[in-house]
């Protein structure tokens, strides 16, 4: 009788329902999460040591697609710039328009509207730069630095340009968000300039396209075999009635 519900190879007519509705769902999931990703993330790679120990030279990291009047302070930035040599470039934003920007206090620490902050990403021990400056942000720019001080040629190198060093917010291409390769995880908002006026930005969706991908390949691979294994264990089940001598029940 089929009032039993179950096909031929004894898999239940729900199940296979069940299982071919999850593939479906985990391949809109995966391949969505793929699409998703690529609209809003860019990969570069970074061409210098002067991010570390935030990203090191060759890195390939994920940034998102942004406008320029999305920055924050402590945003991690993929720019280009004529006067830093029109290549895209990755720093650090320190200063937006408006801020002045000072070092070193007494305490060796950077200071924007005389505010110390407490930079725990640098790379060094000691003075925040290696050299004393103060420069006042233009509206609608930017102030940058690299996390290697010692080494970054930043915007202190082009404090005697107009603005100070400063590059247009429209210069911003996007805002690094991970480390791809070498996976490293996430890059992570620094606390040092939550307290400023209008705070740091919030992270990409990465993680959601992440957990979409992953959730869908779930889904894929789990309803792909559920027939074979609820086949299988049907013709266990069929075998091991077969061997019960007869009486037996």
């Amino acid at each position: 009788m089929s009032g039993k519900g179950h096909t031929g190879d004894g898999r239940g007519r729900l199940g296979s329902m069940l299982s071919g509705l999850a593939v479906a769902v985990g391949c809109v999931l995966f391949l969505g999460g793929f699409a998703w990703g690529a609209v809003v993330y860019k990969p570069y790679t970074v061409p210098t040591e002067s991010m570390m120990p935030t990203v090191h030279a060759g890195d390939r990291v994920l940034a998102q697609r942004i406008d320029g009047g999305e920055v924050r302070r402590g945003d991690v930035v993929v720019f280009t710039d004529q006067a830093w040599g029109a290549v895209p470039m990755v720093k650090r934003v320190v200063g937006i328009g408006g801020d002045k920007i000072a070092c070193c206090g007494k305490d060796g620490r950077l200071t924007v509207n005389g505010k110390p902050l407490d930079e725990a990403y640098l790379r060094e021990k000691g003075p925040a730069s290696v050299e004393d400056f103060t420069a006042e942000v233009p509206e609608g720019k930017l102030f940058l630095l690299g996390d290697a001080r010692a080494a970054s040629l930043d915007s202190r190198v082009h404090l005697e340009d107009a603005g100070q060093g400063s590059v247009p917010r429209g210069a911003v291409q996007a805002r690094v968000d991970a480390i791809a390769w070498p996976m490293n995880g996430m890059v992570e908002r620094p606390r040092a300039f939550a307290a400023l006026p209008g705070g740091v930005s919030s992270p990409g969706p990465l993680r959601l396209q992440l957990g979409a991908v992953l959730v869908g390949m779930v889904l894929i691979l789990g309803g792909a075999a559920y027939g074979p294994v609820v086949a299988r264990f049907g013709r266990s089940v069929r075998k091991s009635r077969e061997e019960v001598p007869a009486g037996a029940h």
